[in-house]
């Protein structure tokens, strides 16, 4: 028995929407299904390509800001949060360069997969980040309001750093919930 199926002789069916023009002159009621746009903050957007950026620009400045000081090994939270800025660093980097090519080819990232690992990656190095920041934060506290030791410490390069580690965490939180939020409404 021969039988023509679809995947051997694809047959395109292109939706009339001309509404009634054609031949009969009926209504066409059905409107093709049209995806929803991209919204902004989302990975492959301009938005989401701002976000990105403003990342890597406030971790890698908190990093900087903590390694130039000299005593910061002495320190397990400031260890700590060398550590989690130079991994939001390095993450925010590689998906500004992916919403890069994917903004100069207008490809859209809306893959599950993709955006799974795009929230997972997010929600990892957001939680670590904000660990450090907490943890760096509560040393500064300490060193000086409780010890009034900021003569014999970098305290205000220690403040700037943990500032900075909270603004790259603040600005990875909304790429985060917009990843998740796309993958619970799918």
């Amino acid at each position: 028995m021969n039988v023509s199926h679809a995947s051997v002789h694809p047959v395109e069916d292109l939706p009339t929407t001309d509404g009634g023009v054609g031949i009969g002159g009926g209504n066409n009621n059905e409107v093709p299904r049209v995806r929803m746009k991209d919204i902004q903050g989302m990975p492959g957007t301009a938005g989401g390509l701002a976000l990105r950026i403003c990342q890597f620009v406030s971790a890698v400045m908190g990093l900087c800001i903590m390694a130039t000081t000299s005593d910061f090994p002495s320190v397990t939270a400031f260890c700590y949060l060398v550590a989690a800025t130079g991994l939001q660093s390095v993450w925010s980097i590689s998906q500004a360069i992916i919403d890069i090519y994917a903004l100069l080819v207008r490809r859209s990232l809306q893959n599950y997969r993709v955006v799974s690992l795009f929230a997972i990656g997010d929600g990892i190095t957001s939680t670590l980040t904000f660990a450090a920041a907490c943890a760096s934060a509560g040393i500064t506290v300490l060193i000086d309001n409780d010890l009034n030791s900021c003569a014999n410490n970098h305290c205000l390069q220690f403040e700037t750093a943990t500032a900075m580690a909270f603004i790259s965490w603040f600005t990875t939180l909304p790429s985060f919930l917009l990843n998740f939020w796309s993958l619970a409404s799918r």
